[in-house]
C-alpha cells in the first residue's frame, strides 16, 4: 500500500494534492481572519482581537503539526477524516459567533476561543498529512517547496480577497461556509482519489455528503442564521444589514424609531438624534457667523450635513466617509434619507470615501468650519483619528477664523478618554472649548471645539431647532464636579493611549 508507484501515474496525484494545499492554505487563514474579524466587530479593540486570534490559532496548529506524528497507517483516511472535521468546525465558525454573542453573550470569548483552538488544530494536522503521502513519490527537496509554494500561494489569494470580494459580496457567515464547502470538497476528492487504500468507503462518502449538505443548507440559511442572530442581539426590527472592509452596519427599527449601529455599537437614535447633532454641529457654525466652506469628517448618515445646510451662508459641504456603503445607503433608502432630509442629495455637498487622515494629508482645501464626527475610540484604527497627528492636519485646513468641532465620547462615564481628548487638541497649539449634553440614547456626551481664536457665545441659532437655543446654549459649557476637568496624557501615534484608558473606563460600565 505504501509502495512507490510509477512516476507516470503518481503525477496526477501529486498535482491534485499540491492543489489540495492552496485549497486547506486558503481555507486555514479565511477561517483565523474571520474569527478575528468577528472578534474585532464585536469586542472591539482589533489590534488586540487579532493578536490573540492568530496567536491562539498558531499555538493550535503547532499542537496539531506536533500530534500528527502518531497518525501512522491510512494516512488518506486520516486526512479525508480531519478535512471533514475543519469543513464543519472553520466552515460553521462565523455563524456559531454569531448566535453564541445573540445568545449566550456572557460566554462569547469562550466560545471565540475554544473554537479558534478546535480549528487551528484541525488545520495544524492537515499539511503533515499530505506531506507524509506525498513523501511516497516525491524526493524531500522537491517535497518541502512545492508544499510551501501552494500553502503560501493560497494564503496570499484569500488574505487580498477577504476584505476586497469575499466579505463584501458574501459576508462574514456565507464566506465561513462557502470556504467550507470547499474543504469538503477536498474531502470528497481525496475519497475518489483514494478509493483503492480507503476502508468503509462507504461510510465516508456517506460523511462526506450529510457534511456537504449541512453546509449547504446552513449556506442558503445564512441571511436568515444571521438576522436571527442579529435580531436577538439588537432586540429590534433590522430593516438594513451589510458587511463592507470597515464595518458591520445595522439599521433597526422599534417603537423608538430607526437606530444605526456599527459594529455593534449604536451610533443614533431616532428619537433623540437632533439632540446629538444640533449640539455637535450649532455652537462652532453659530459662532463662525457666516461659514461658506464646510467640512465633514466621519457622518456618512448625513444628519451632521442636515444641520449644516440650515445656514444660507454655506457654499460647500465636503463629506469625507471612508465607507461607500454608508454615504450610498444614507442617500438612496428612501426612510434613511428621510432622516437627514435628502441632505446627501444637496448640489451643495460633495462626497468622498476616503480614508480622513490621508485626505488631509493630501488637500490643499481651507475651511471655515469642520466637523469631526467619528464613532469612539475603540481600536487603534479609529484611535489615530483621535491623535496629536491628527490634530495639527485639522490645525492646517482650518482657517483663520474658523471653528472645528470633535465629538468626544461622554465626559461622565469615560471622563479621562474625554479630557484626554481636549488636552491633545490644545498640544498642536488649538485653544480647546469643551461642552457637553444630554442625549438619552447615549447619556451624557461630550464635544470639543478647536480653533485658533477664542470661541464665543453666538448671540443667533437658524430656527426651528429642537434642543438648543441662545437661552440654553451657555448651560452646556458648564460642566459640574464630576465632569471637571482631571489631568490626562496626550494621545499620539506612538502610544494611542486613548484607546487603552478609554477601553478601561467603558470596560468598567460593561460590568456592572
Amino acid at each position: 500500500m505504501n509502495e512507490p508507484i510509477p512516476r507516470s501515474a503518481s503525477r496526477p496525484v501529486e498535482i491534485a494534492l499540491l492543489a489540495s494545499v492552496f485549497v486547506v492554505a486558503a481555507c486555514g487563514l479565511l477561517y483565523e481572519l474571520a474569527a478575528g474579524a468577528l472578534a474585532s466587530y464585536l469586542l472591539g479593540d482589533s489590534v488586540l482581537q487579532f493578536s490573540t486570534v492568530i496567536g491562539a490559532y498558531l499555538f493550535a496548529m503547532g499542537g496539531g503539526s506536533w500530534l500528527s506524528r502518531y497518525f501512522e497507517r491510512q494516512l488518506p483516511a486520516h486526512f479525508l477524516r480531519i478535512e471533514l472535521l475543519v469543513a464543519l468546525a472553520g466552515g460553521l465558525l462565523p455563524a456559531a459567533l454569531f448566535l453564541a454573542n445573540a445568545y449566550i453573550p456572557g460566554a462569547f470569548r469562550f466560545v471565540l476561543y475554544a473554537m479558534v483552538l478546535l480549528v487551528g488544530l484541525l488545520v495544524g494536522l492537515e499539511i503533515p498529512l499530505v506531506m507524509r503521502i506525498l513523501k511516497r513519490n516525491v524526493a524531500l527537496k522537491d517535497l518541502v517547496s512545492q508544499v510551501l509554494t501552494f500553502d503560501y500561494l493560497g494564503a496570499l489569494a484569500v488574505s487580498v480577497a477577504f476584505p476586497l470580494v469575499l466579505v463584501p459580496q458574501f459576508g462574514l457567515v456565507r464566506t465561513g461556509l462557502l470556504f467550507g464547502l470547499m474543504n469538503a470538497c477536498v474531502a470528497l476528492w481525496a475519497l475518489w482519489m483514494f478509493r483503492f487504500e480507503l476502508p468503509r468507503r462507504r461510510a465516508h462518502a456517506a460523511a462526506g455528503l450529510l457534511t456537504l449538505a449541512v453546509l449547504g443548507a446552513a449556506f442558503a440559511g445564512a441571511e436568515r442564521i444571521t438576522s436571527v442572530a442579529e435580531d436577538r442581539f439588537y432586540q429590534d426590527r433590522i430593516v438594513f444589514a451589510a458587511t463592507s472592509p470597515w464595518q458591520r452596519i445595522v439599521v433597526t427599527n422599534g417603537r423608538g424609531g430607526h437606530r444605526l449601529f456599527l459594529n455593534g455599537n449604536l451610533q443614533f437614535a431616532e428619537r433623540d438624534e437632533y439632540r446629538y447633532h444640533e449640539a455637535l454641529v450649532h455652537p462652532a457654525m453659530a459662532a463662525h457667523g457666516a461659514p461658506k466652506k464646510v467640512a465633514v469628517l466621519g457622518g456618512g448618515d448625513g444628519m451632521a450635513v442636515r444641520e449644516i445646510l440650515k445656514y444660507p451662508s454655506v457654499e460647500s459641504v465636503t463629506l469625507v466617509e471612508l465607507d461607500p456603503n454608508m454615504t450610498r445607503l444614507f442617500s438612496t433608502h428612501e426612510t434613511l434619507a428621510g432622516l437627514n432630509g435628502h441632505a446627501l442629495a444637496s448640489p451643495k455637498v460633495h462626497v468622498v470615501n476616503t480614508d480622513a487622515f490621508g485626505w488631509l494629508e493630501k488637500t490643499s482645501e481651507v475651511f471655515d468650519v469642520i466637523v469631526v464626527d467619528f464613532p469612539d475610540p475603540t481600536n487603534f484604527a479609529i484611535g489615530k483619528l483621535y491623535t496629536a497627528s491628527f490634530y495639527a492636519l485639522l490645525d492646517q485646513r482650518l482657517s483663520a477664523s474658523g471653528y472645528a468641532v470633535i465629538q468626544t465620547t461622554s465626559p461622565l462615564v469615560a471622563r479621562q478618554s474625554f479630557w484626554s481628548v481636549v488636552r491633545t487638541v490644545e498640544s498642536v497649539g488649538l485653544a480647546a472649548t469643551p461642552y457637553h449634553a444630554h442625549v438619552p440614547s447615549f447619556g451624557e456626551w461630550g464635544y470639543v471645539i478647536a480653533s485658533h481664536r477664542p470661541w464665543r457665545l453666538p448671540t443667533a441659532l437658524p430656527p426651528g431647532l429642537r434642543f438648543l437655543s441662545p437661552q440654553t446654549l451657555p448651560l452646556l459649557f458648564d460642566f459640574p464636579l464630576d465632569m471637571a476637568r482631571v489631568p490626562a496624557e496626550v494621545n499620539r501615534l506612538s502610544n494611542q493611549v486613548l484607546v487603552q484608558t478609554y477601553e478601561q473606563e467603558w470596560g468598567k460600565v460593561a460590568t456592572h
